[in-house]
């Protein structure tokens, strides 16, 4: 079935008052032996962040404000992908697919969609409009879950390029950072014709050899990255990547299990200054952190790494990206990718920036930044 069916987020109360049952009488393991977060999630913050979440967050204020965008389902290879998808009332508007990633959501783009789509209202020109696409990715949030293996960043990929063509754009742009990233890269491999340019904030590429045998300071620093994820922060990538599904029952069964999987990222990823709450408020932590818990996806959007995570940050020569390229590259990026090695992959960059604040989940963090290098990208392919 390829129909587009509206949806709206419907979430019964019987559901939350059992996520609220399981936040209060949840059993706690003792506190860590350090005084930072070097343990992974403090318990006297998560207890407190649990509490909230069980006592004073209301999912309903979330639910109105989401079922403000326009949303739907379709059918792609027998899976349904949701997604948002908000026009411009500029009849020229550029058709904008974005992506997001794990622990992501479509949560992270809710304060950049209306600026992308109404430029004119929010300080820009009608020239910036796009028409805006935010899917979930298979197994995430209320997109369906993969009953068969296959599903894999490639895959992905095809299938957006098929919802694009399915939404009438023949012409469109992609965005992505993290899976995002690793999507939208795929579609400038694939090159089906109708993308006609990607953007990302956390570009796909290794070290070049001359960054390994002699480093330049923004080699180091991305080396320096590289290593403390591969010693202090790939566990959970690891994990995902080989044993999805038993992580899985831990995540399905326990609240306060999600929360915390999701919560180390929002304080080791974003440019916080030492707490996630710094940068993104507790509310929007957990509305996130509830497209996992109320859909159930804890093992199914692990499995997209199991699925795609030894293919999809390869480099190489039949890996390259030739369609015109944007990178918006922020300072607390997991690793903050130098346009030296970039290049090798995307060979035809025409717009790259590197800012001086943000993190990885960029639209989330700073909206307003990341609105404005969408903008200046359009700009410079169009020039």
């Amino acid at each position: 079935m390829s129909e587009i069916r509206p949806f709206k987020l419907d979430i019964p109360t019987t559901e939350i008052e059992d996520l609220q049952q399981r936040l209060k009488s949840a059993r706690w393991p003792e506190s860590e032996t350090v005084e930072d977060w070097t343990q992974g999630v403090p318990l006297h913050y998560h207890k407190m962040f649990c509490h909230y979440w069980a006592n004073d967050y209301n999912w309903y204020d979330t639910q109105d404000r989401l079922n403000q965008f326009p949303q739907y389902k379709t059918s792609i290879d027998d899976l349904d992908i949701h997604f948002l998808h908000v026009k411009s009332s500029h009849a020229e508007a550029t058709p904008i697919i974005m992506t997001h990633g794990w622990p992501g959501s479509i949560v992270e783009f809710h304060k950049i969609i209306e600026p992308l789509v109404e430029p004119t209202k929010h300080g820009g020109a009608a020239a910036d409009a796009f028409h805006v696409v935010c899917p979930s990715l298979p197994g995430y949030g209320f997109s369906g879950k993969p009953r068969s293996t296959g599903w894999n960043i490639n895959k992905i990929a095809e299938a957006w390029d098929t919802l694009m063509q399915r939404l009438g754009y023949g012409n469109y742009f992609a965005q992505g950072g993290d899976w995002g990233s690793a999507v939208t890269t795929g579609i400038g491999i694939q090159n089906r014709g109708r993308c006609s340019a990607i953007h990302v904030n956390m570009p796909n590429a290794g070290a070049t050899r001359e960054a390994r045998e002699n480093p330049d300071e923004a080699d180091k620093v991305a080396l320096a990255g590289a290593g403390f994820y591969q010693k202090w922060d790939s566990g959970y990538s690891k994990q995902q990547s080989t044993r999805p599904q038993t992580l899985g029952y831990g995540l399905s069964d326990s609240p306060t299990g999600q929360s915390a999987w999701i919560l180390e990222k929002f304080y080791q990823w974003t440019d916080c200054d030492g707490h996630p709450e710094n940068i993104l408020t507790r509310e929007e932590m957990i509305d996130n952190i509830m497209f996992y818990w109320l859909t159930n996806s804890g093992a199914s959007s692990a499995r997209l790494y199991w699925e795609s995570f030894n293919r999809a940050f390869e480099g190489g020569e039949d890996n390259t990206v030739k369609l015109p390229t944007g990178v918006s590259s922020y300072p607390k990026e997991i690793v903050r990718t130098p346009r030296s090695w970039a290049e090798r992959r995307y060979t035809n960059i025409q717009y790259w920036n590197d800012l001086d604040k943000g993190g990885h989940f960029a639209a989330f963090e700073q909206p307003e930044l990341f609105v404005n290098e969408l903008r200046a990208f359009k700009r410079a392919v169009a020039s």
